[in-house]
């Protein structure tokens, strides 16, 4: 586990302790992907015993705002974010170990890339995709994300 998922992680338990309490966490981050992993179990549970959508929501989310958030980390020029849409659609119920994936950091790179020229609020929708531990999918997230870097 690299130290960027240890720190992930740690901000997890301390700034959003119930997601770290229902078992989400970040496993593997670099410049194009990053990879979320949460197991159902009796806590995160919904009463068809299946693992409650909120729950999902939060991996899926920190999969595409942990690239973001590595992304704004490199910049000199401080960046803002926001959730401003997001969108999911459950093809499967998810029980066992369900793995989150967002493969859009080029996109971050494209937007923090034109906020950083004018300053303007950017949007990029990320994508985040849940399998189970048989590679079938269980859910599909988008998030739209604004982005916008605090020029003087």
């Amino acid at each position: 586990m690299s130290s960027a998922t240890r720190k992930t992680n740690l901000f997890l338990l301390f700034k959003l302790p119930s997601a770290y309490l229902c078992g989400v966490r970040l496993r593997a981050i670099s410049d194009v992907k990053a990879v979320v992993t949460v197991t159902h179990r009796w806590l995160n549970q919904n009463p068809f015993n299946s693992m409650y959508f909120a729950v999902q929501s939060m991996a899926s989310e920190l999969s595409t705002g942990s690239l973001i958030i590595q992304k704004i980390g490199a910049q000199k020029t401080p960046i803002s974010m926001l959730v401003t849409k997001h969108t999911g659609d459950f093809t499967k119920k998810a029980t066992g170990k369900i793995t989150f994936t967002c493969l859009d950091g080029e996109k971050i790179d494209k937007a923090i890339a034109k906020t950083l020229q004018d300053g303007a609020w950017q949007q990029v929708t990320l994508k985040s995709v849940g399998v189970n531990a048989e590679g079938i999918d269980v859910s599909h997230y988008e998030y739209e994300w604004s982005l916008r870097a605090k020029l003087n």
